[in-house]
Order: C-alpha cells, then structure tokens, then sequence
C-alpha cells in the first residue's frame, strides 16, 4: 500500500496565515489550485503574447506540487520562516527532507518523477510558479482588504513590491489584466459593463 496521495489529499487540512487575524480561513489545498491557474494563465500568457518555450501543462503541475512538504511541515508563517539565514537554510533542509520522505510513500516507479515536481527549482517553469504563488498570496490581501481586515495591508504592500520586482513581461501583463478583478464584489463580477 502506497500512502502518496493519501498525504496530498491532507493539504487541505494546513491553514495558511496562522499568525494573522482571516476572515476566511486558506488551506493548502485551496491555495494549491488557485497557483495552479494563476501559474496556467501566466504561462499561457507567455507562449501566446511572447512566443516563449514553455511546457504549460509542466508548469501546472509543479504549481499542483509546489507545496505538497508542507503536509508534514505545516505552513511555516514568513516572519519565521524568513526571521534569518540559519532559519531559512534549516527550513529549506526540512523541506527537502519532507519531499524525500514524501516521495519514499511511492511505488518505486512513480518516484522520481513525482519527487522532481515537488523539488525542481532554477529552470523558467519553476519562476512562474513563484510569481503565482506571490500572485496568490496578494489576491489573499486584496480580499481581506476588501472584507474590512486591516491586518494584511502590510502584507499586501511586501507582497506586491515583491511581485513588481518580478522581471517578467508576462507576470505585469497578469497583474495588470487580471488581479484588479480580485477587489471586485460579485455584483461588480456580474455586470462589467457597470464598472
């Protein structure tokens, strides 16, 4: 019996934003799909406006993936995560440790290429999972924001200073096409013609 994916169907159950006020709690599993399209968009959004060589469905799948360590770390909140070097090189030890014994959960087959998506790091593909994944975590900001929570206006300015410093044409044409809707009321959502 393999235990795989029985752990990846745990991601739901890892809060995201423990350290901050939520007026609607983020889980894992939630916030994996949502990287998942956002990363899909920008990727699309590359081979289509910018002829660049990307495998989208590549990309889909490490922001599926991106991260399935944390069904045995937990989300570990930035200002720990980040609080210093030593900090960060640890977590980045665990993580890596959480993948290997995560991956060890499958058939032998099946190993190395499942154990890739959840640990390449440097190529193009992995660049856009990043900037979706600081994509999500804005979106987050804007909707607290946009629910009255004050306690992610911090987060939301880091946050989108991050993103801007992004050097990727098809990361500002997602931000600059699609984000803005985020802060939209569904009535807004629902008659565009009205905004």
């Amino acid at each position: 019996m393999n235990h795989f994916f029985a752990y990846m169907s745990r991601l739901k159950l890892i809060r995201r934003w423990s350290l901050m006020r939520n007026t609607q709690p983020e889980n894992d599993a939630e916030h994996s799909l949502q990287v998942a399209m956002i990363a899909h968009g920008i990727a699309l959004i590359a081979k289509q406006r910018y002829s660049r060589e990307v495998d989208v469905e590549h990309v889909v799948t490490l922001a599926v993936y991106h991260d399935a360590s944390e069904v045995l770390t937990g989300d570990l909140p930035t200002p720990v995560k980040y609080y210093s070097r030593e900090m960060r090189d640890a977590f980045y030890t665990v993580e890596d440790q959480a993948v290997k014994r995560l991956s060890a959960m499958l058939p032998e087959d099946l190993r190395e290429p499942i154990e890739a998506c959840m640990s390449e790091n440097g190529t193009y593909e992995r660049k856009i999972v990043k900037a979706a994944d600081r994509i999500s975590a804005y979106t987050k900001c804007i909707e607290e924001q946009r629910a009255g929570n004050h306690e992610f206006d911090a987060a939301a300015l880091t946050i989108r200073e991050s993103i801007d410093a992004i050097d990727l044409p098809e990361v500002k044409d997602f931000m600059r096409e699609m984000v803005p809707a985020f802060a939209l009321t569904l009535d807004e959502l629902n008659n565009p013609e009205g905004c």
